[in-house]
This record gives structure tokens, sequence and C-alpha cells, in this order.
């Protein structure tokens, strides 16, 4: 079994960070080792029944793709550092957003979805799920308890994302899930952009817990691993049960990889929000730029829940460019440390141009300029703050023709 990292009372998250989810025996390694395997093998018929009835337990060791010693010791590990009871990885953030509306909804039930969730999530719920027979509709990401107006009797399941990874709206969670409680709804929240060591989603009412672990948990860019953390067993159990209908099976090399990258977590995210943060400052005072979207700002419109609810700040933000698409295409492609590209989470920054209004059907998002999204890696602050400030030279000479 995996080492709880705790005796008594928990230790502090960096500390945590370093204990959860490894070998206890001594001697032996440090790290879990990885577990390549398909069949699982029995001493006597009565051992394999007994693993099949218990399959869908928490770490019950089966057959291959319910998981083997290394994936049960990640999902352990990111269940104690979430707050919660159990675990279930999965092979992509998409899948974990997927998995839950899988496990709890069926066809006639009502789901109701923040309308700045993840855009792939979107196409899932409209091309997959609804197809189903799940109404699906949504709500404004700022509506906190006027959510109410919204339910319905056959709401099953409210879908939240805080803040959201284009637009960055905080959501009031205590004020949601109170709500979505009274009615009898469960509440599932993606908290990729935070991650478990910045919010504790369970901690605030939220029912279930979805992370990209691609993202900070890997931190590096070369794996691809989604988690769904649940606060009661029985939600876990189903979770589990969901899993297998679809077939969901990681990587035992992407399990490592997560493993190594939780490590660092703590440190890797405090640079990435000081450093974002930096920029973000920086950012507000440039005449190129209209207005920037970062939480931890206190210019933000939510930033006293951020205040309230969070530890810490993401790297990710965005900024909306006093300019037309073709100034912010200028922008965004004289920058050198900046990559363009989709993700995050990795030691690398990166830049998005991105438009946000054609994902909305709840709310309008009105701009007056064009929105660009950075993501702040590893790499120095003034050397970034640099590279932005020739973007934005770029971007007067664009202006000036």
């Amino acid at each position: 079994m995996p080492d709880s990292g705790s005796s008594g009372s928990q230790p502090r998250p960096e500390t945590l960070l370093s204990r959860i989810g490894r070998p206890v025996a001594h001697p032996g390694p440090v790290n879990m080792p990885l577990h390549r395997a398909s069949t699982i093998v029995f001493d006597t018929v009565e051992d394999l029944e007994a693993a099949k009835s218990a399959r869908f337990d928490k770490g019950t060791l089966f057959y291959g793709r319910f998981g083997t010693p290394d994936v049960f010791a990640f999902e352990e590990a990111i269940a104690v550092l979430s707050g919660g009871y159990g675990t279930v990885a999965v092979p992509s953030g998409l899948a974990a957003c997927v998995l839950p509306l899988v496990a709890f909804l069926k066809p006639g039930d009502h789901v109701l979805v923040t309308d700045s969730v993840y855009e792939p999530a979107r196409t899932s719920l409209s091309a997959f799920i609804a197809r189903s027979g799940v109404e699906v509709s949504y709500f404004d990401p700022r509506a906190g308890a006027a959510i109410a107006e919204a339910m319905r009797p056959n709401t099953r399941l409210v879908y939240l994302e805080s803040p959201g990874s284009l637009t960055f709206e905080i959501q009031d969670l205590p004020a949601i899930t109170s709500v979505a409680r009274a009615h009898g709804a469960l509440t599932m929240c993606d908290n990729t952009w935070a991650s478990s060591l910045f919010l504790k989603p369970l901690a605030l009412g939220v029912d279930l817990v979805v992370e990209a672990a691609t993202k900070y948990v890997v931190g590096h860019s070369d794996a691809m691993i989604g988690t769904v953390t649940a606060a009661r067993e029985d939600h876990h159990r189903l979770l589990r049960q969901a899993a297998n209908w679809l077939g969901y099976r990681i990587s035992p090399d992407d399990v490592y990889l997560a493993a190594r990258g939780l490590r660092t977590l703590a440190v890797r995210l405090e640079r990435h929000y000081r450093t974002g943060l930096a920029l973000a400052e920086w950012l507000e005072c440039q005449p190129q730029v209209r207005r920037v979207l970062h939480p931890a700002l206190a210019s933000h419109p939510d930033h006293a829940l951020w205040l309230r609810d969070f530890s810490g700040a993401s790297g990710l933000f965005a900024v909306e460019l006093a300019t037309t698409k073709a100034g912010a295409i200028a922008f965004v492609e004289a920058l050198q440390l900046f990559s363009q590209g989709f993700s995050w989470g990795g030691f690398e920054s990166l830049v998005l141009l991105t438009d946000p209004g054609h994902a909305r059907t709840a709310t309008r998002w009105e701009a007056e300029g064009s929105l660009v999204r950075l993501y702040a890696g590893l790499e120095d602050a003034d050397d970034l703050k640099a590279d932005l400030k020739s973007g934005l030279d770029r971007l007067d000479a664009f202006t000036r023709g």
C-alpha cells in the first residue's frame, strides 16, 4: 500500500507531496516501479473470484485495465492531496471531464453547465452526452446562488469550472453547491487551473473534482492523464464502474511521469504563480492592453472570491489587446519565448490567440479588442517581460502601418 504521508495531523502540502503515493517497504525504491500488465494471475479459484467481486473497490488487483500498484499509488496520492475518498485516473483531461457525465447521467436527466466550460468538454456534451437523451443547458458562470433559477426537477448534475480557462471567471462554489444539494443534484468542478494545491473544491461542498493532470501534475508536456476525485465512497465506485464501461486504461509510463511530476508540484506552481502575476501586473500598465483577465489582480471582478477560496494562482491568464485580430497576430508572432500551442502547465511559456464568443450560449462575450491567452512557464520573469515588450513594440509598428 502507498504511504499516506501522515500520522496524526497531516503535514503541510509541500511535505505531503514528497510522501504520498510512495512505497513504504524498506529497503526499497524511493519511487513506485512501473507495472506493465494486462493479465493478473491467481493461485486459487477462490482468490480470482474474490478479486472479481471486488474489482470496483479501491486498490483491488484484478486485471490490468482496472489498475496496477503504481496506478493505485498515484490515485491515492491525488485523493489525499484533494481531501477526497478516492480518485480514478483516466487517459486524458477530457476523459476526466466526460467520466462523471457517463457515471451519473441517464436518459431524461438534465445537466447544468457553466458557460465558461472547457471547449472540448462542451463539444463532448453536445456531440455525445446530449445524443444519449440527456438535456444540456448552460448558465452564467457568475450566477452564484442565482443558479437556482436554472435548476429543473430533473437536474442531476451541475458542471463547474473555476476559473474558466479562457475568460477566467471565478465561481462561487459554496453558494452553487448549496443550491445544487438542496435540489438533490451533484456537483463536479474542473480544478485544473489551480490544482488541488491552491484550491480544495471538495472542502467547499463540491462532490467530484476533475483535473487534467496532463498540465500541472505532469508538468513537462510529455504525458497525458486525467483524474476524477470523489468525496464519497459510493461515488468513487460508480466512477470506477463507468471507467470500465468506457474501457479507460492509462499507460504505466504516463502514470510514472505524473507521479514524478507530483513531487515538484509545489515549487513549480509557486514559480508559475509569481511569474504570471508579475507579468499580469506589468501588462496592466501597458497602453496597448485594454484589460488583463487574472483573478489575483485587484482589478478582476471576482478578486474577492479568489481571495476567499484560493491559496494561490495559476500561471495562466489572458489579456485583451486594444487592436484588431491582425494586430494581435503581429503581437503573437513576434514573441520568441512564448510558443504558440494548446494546453499549458509545462515548463515552457505559451501564447494562444483566442475568441471565446463562438462558444457561449447563456452569456455573451463582449470585447472591443482581441483576446490573447498567456501561460507563464519557468523562464526568468524579466526575460518573459522583455519578450512581451518586443511583441507590444511590434504591435505598435503594425498599428502605425
